[in-house]
């Protein structure tokens, strides 16, 4: 590639986000260049997770349907942890098929090669391997892009490269969250035979679950766990808030050890009995409301996915794979038009979205999932709550209500619960 040379498009990220935007910008005649630091798009997404394809309907392609998604969720299960015990909440419902508003569990590592693939299809150059330095300014218009020694010019410039963008270390980008807005996440691929994982988690041949956890295995740090069933493995992992592995000192608890601490939870274990470990990741992701959202874009320049910081977290569940390819899609599609005019236009078409009209709606999620008796105090309560319905000892239980209420009264039902259930009423 020549010094100097130029693109219509010039994307910095080879995941969800850059790729479709690429194969937007690449059908709609432009001239594009994917920069991807890793081997391959993919190549630094190794464990998977879930894509929530119904806020997608009608912005992607006819294509998708060929896409290489793992499992349909059929089953959702939230599981409160404390010490020994634990209490799950289980949901089946023909309405979680519906294709209206299905999720699916997706290996990154295959969903980013194929996209990757679709845009080199339509036109797209997918560069591997290319690491962006920083960006080119004309009288304070993006221009371009720097690798090194070399520069490649663009009339618009997409930085789609992650919650903690190399490019927003130039001081006019987008600057780098603050650790009390982004996660660490940390993950690992569990192969098992397909026929042994549907008889673990209770599943029809083909289907797919997903269990979210709450509990004491994270040692008072918030964030939580979770199990993603694929074709032949399970995605692993927990989420923790950097500021909270912070605030534990150098004494607390690493995050390799909250991951096998969340693996070795009874329930969990027992699901995973027997399976090879085959890939670890971490990766941040950010976590901050609509109102502390970095700028998504400026003359020459749009900013999309995690590097735009579109991840919400109500808790029970996380999404950031939908709005990354939203985001991506609707700047491809800004992209297509006059580069003067892509930074409005992109804006309009988030405002229009399901993008920010989320974002907005979880706008108090991230301080309510701050509050630490979320992990220790309440599912504490809750396996003591059932431990003693279900208990019966040599005298009898008597009235079942008392204990109950008693637990209830004690564990909740006081100004802190009280306070809490305040919050949450926002949510």
């Amino acid at each position: 590639m020549a010094d100097g040379e130029h693109f219509d498009v010039v994307v910095v990220g080879g995941g969800l986000a850059g790729l479709s935007c690429a194969w937007e910008a690449a059908k709609a005649g432009r001239a594009v260049a994917v920069f991807e630091r890793g081997e391959e798009p993919g190549a630094k997404n190794v464990s998977g997770g879930r894509l929530y394809l119904g806020p997608l309907r009608g912005l992607l392609p006819d294509e998708w349907n060929d896409a290489p998604l793992e499992r349909p969720v059929a089953r959702e299960t939230l599981t409160l942890v404390s010490g020994g015990g634990a209490v799950s909440f289980d949901l089946r419902s023909d309405k979680l098929r519906d294709p209206a508003a299905a999720s699916h569990t997706v290996l990154r590592a295959k969903l980013d090669r194929w996209l990757g693939e679709k845009a080199a299809e339509a036109g797209a150059m997918v560069v591997p391997g290319a690491r962006v330095d920083g960006l080119l300014r004309t009288n304070g218009t993006v221009t371009g892009v720097r690798l090194g020694d070399e520069t490649i010019e663009a009339a618009l410039v997409v930085l789609a490269d992650g919650a903690v963008s190399r490019v927003a270390l130039d001081d006019q980008a987008p600057p780098p969250p603050s650790p009390a807005h982004v996660a660490l996440g940390v993950k690992e691929l569990v192969t098992l035979d397909p026929g042994r994982l549907e008889d673990r988690f209770g599943l029809e041949p083909g289907q797919g679950a997903a269990r979210l956890a709450l509990g004491d295995f994270t040692r008072g740090v918030p964030g939580g766990g979770f199990l993603y069933t694929n074709r032949d493995s399970v995605s692993v992992g927990v989420v923790l808030r950097l500021d909270g592995l912070a605030a534990a000192g150098p004494q607390g608890p690493e995050s390799h050890a909250l991951l096998d601490a969340f693996r070795a939870v009874p329930e969990v274990a027992r699901l995973l009995a027997g399976g090879e470990t085959t890939e670890y990741s971490a990766h941040l992701v950010p976590e901050r409301s609509v109102d502390q959202l970095p700028p998504r874009s400026a003359p020459g320049l749009l900013v999309a996915g995690d590097a735009a910081g579109l991840v919400i977290n109500h808790g029970f569940t996380v999404r950031g794979m939908d709005l990354a390819l939203a985001s991506g899609v609707l700047a491809g599609r800004a992209a297509a038009g006059d580069p003067a005019a892509a930074p409005a236009a992109y804006e309009a078409a988030l405002a229009k979205s399901f993008v920010l009209r989320d974002l907005r709606a979880a706008r108090r999620s991230q301080a309510f999932l701050a509050r630490d008796r979320l992990y220790g105090h309440y599912p504490r309560v809750v396996t003591e709550l059932f431990e003693e319905l279900f208990r019966f000892g040599p005298d009898g239980k008597g009235r079942v209500a008392r204990p109950a209420w008693k637990a209830l009264r004690k564990g909740v039902l006081n100004w802190r619960g009280l306070r809490d259930l305040w919050a949450a009423r926002k949510l």
